[in-house]
């Protein structure tokens, strides 16, 4: 298995490399350079297979000969029994043919656990066997950076340095990140918006000098292919779980980076049955807006009930543009030059092919908090503000009753209480047993200007592995 950059210039890397890898050298984005592919007949078979094994077989082929079969089998193990439900993606019915699919029974209650706890595994894995120190680089809007903490802080091979949006994440995803101490664990409160951190994460990306010793930086955002390929399993999994291949499902995704939803689209492009695929924002709708109006540009950046959301520079994006234009590299760099002097207007066969299976919506805090409160009077189940994103975008669809919509609960509700008094329910959620003492314990955290070579000055200083 081979990866190539979405534009075209840089050199194909195997999955160890791509691993290690951040934004390619000619600044894309990795892709494999072919998808294995998975027939009817495997895909009824993966019924019988528990969330594990349905993640080694499809991990597998990714990886490739880089890592032994056993070796990942119990990497994988590993990774999954960290998770509080058995079933570590259990999925509840919230109506005729709508479902929800709870990703968030990981160490830090978000969909970015599952990912995470995997890709710190094979980074402690690859790295032990290289005998190589690397620099983790991340950006978070709320939930990537506990994830990548949680999942990376046992490595003595990195150090990480994680940047969120200084008093722009809740209290709890804070505090998640904010109480893990270690001294090769970094938190900065960047002076900015999440836009604003994660530009920092490229140009770093871009320019690794700053770095002493020969260290390079390893990417814990969606940029890092690996984050992709761990989450597609899910998609299987749910699918499988009501059906497939013998019908098809639909999926609704609140998406801000469009990493989660790539993956799904991925899983289509390996043989899963997936009709459609709903792109749910919220008045961050920058995806909305390059779907319905065949442009992609940016725009001010506010701030919603729906934090982990609040993007306007989609990074994932772009490898699905990739697809779009036919793989050809250098329209895609030429594509993007274009989005950093001012917007992108999509060819007509480009988003005649998005729209044969994306459809989109957008939805405002006042509809997040209607959601979260209507979904609780029929039902009792209680959403947090992304995932009544979802859930409100699957309901605004026109699939048909027959094709069961699942929507990705990405976080669980106590992440977000203010949210869930918003939408006028007095229930109180408790945090799993696991995190209640969280607002006991010590936090530990650098304010940092919005500049970059403040940022890169703090990280050269701290490197401590």
């Amino acid at each position: 298995m081979k990866y190539i950059s979405t534009r075209g210039r840089a050199p194909a890397l195997n999955f160890e490399q791509v691993l290690l890898t951040g934004l390619a050298s000619d600044g894309g984005l990795y892709v494999p350079e072919s998808l294995p592919k998975f027939s009817p007949e495997d895909i009824a078979g993966m019924a019988a297979l528990d969330y594990p094994q349905l993640a080694q077989k499809i991990i597998a082929p990714f990886v490739d000969d880089c890592i032994p079969a056993d070796d990942l089998r119990g990497i994988i193990e590993d990774t999954y029994a960290e998770f509080r439900h058995n079933a570590v993606a259990p999925m509840v019915q919230i109506g005729a043919n709508q479902w929800v699919l709870e990703l968030f029974h990981g160490p830090t209650l978000a969909f970015k656990d599952f990912a995470l706890q995997l890709l710190g595994r094979l980074l402690d894995y690859v790295l032990e066997r290289k005998h190589q120190k690397v620099v983790i680089l991340g950006a978070t809007s709320g939930d990537t950076g506990s994830a990548a903490i949680e999942g990376c802080k046992h490595c003595k091979n990195i150090d990480i340095f994680i940047l969120h949006p200084h008093n722009r994440v809740s209290d709890v995803q804070r505090r998640q990140m904010t109480t893990v101490h270690g001294d090769n664990i970094h938190n900065l409160a960047v002076e900015g918006n999440f836009d604003d951190c994660q530009a920092m994460v490229k140009a770093s990306f871009g320019n690794q000098g700053f770095l002493a010793d020969e260290r390079s930086l390893v990417a814990v955002n969606s940029i890092n292919w690996a984050r992709i390929m761990a989450q597609i399993v899910y998609y299987f999994y749910a699918a499988v779980a009501l059906g497939a291949p013998a019908r098809a499902v639909a999926f609704s995704v609140p998406t801000g980076n469009f990493g989660d939803i790539f993956a799904g689209y991925l899983a289509r492009q390996m043989g899963l049955p997936i009709e459609r695929l709903i792109i749910a924002t919220n008045r961050n709708d920058v995806l909305h807006r390059a779907l319905t109006n065949a442009s992609y540009g940016r725009q001010p950046l506010e701030h919603s009930l729906s934090p982990s959301m609040d993007i306007t520079v989609s990074s994932n994006f772009e490898r699905l543009l990739f697809d779009l234009y036919d793989r050809d590299g250098a329209r895609i760099a030429q594509l993007m030059k274009e989005f950093d002097d001012g917007a992108i207007q999509f060819s007509d066969t480009a988003m005649q092919r998005a729209r044969a299976l994306f459809s989109s919506h957008c939805v405002s805090d006042e509809q997040t908090c209607e959601q979260i409160a209507s979904t609780w009077r029929e039902c009792e189940y209680l959403l947090d503000p992304h995932s009544a994103v979802g859930v409100r975008a699957a309901l605004r669809s026109d699939i048909g009753p027959a094709t069961p919509v699942i929507t990705l609960a990405t976080a669980h509700p106590a992440k977000f209480p203010d949210a869930i008094k918003q939408s006028g329910l007095s229930q109180v959620v408790a945090l799993p047993l696991h995190l209640q003492d969280l607002f006991e314990r010590d936090e530990r955290m650098d304010v940092v200007p919005n500049d970059l070579a403040a940022v890169q000055a703090f990280i050269s200083a701290n490197i401590k592995a």
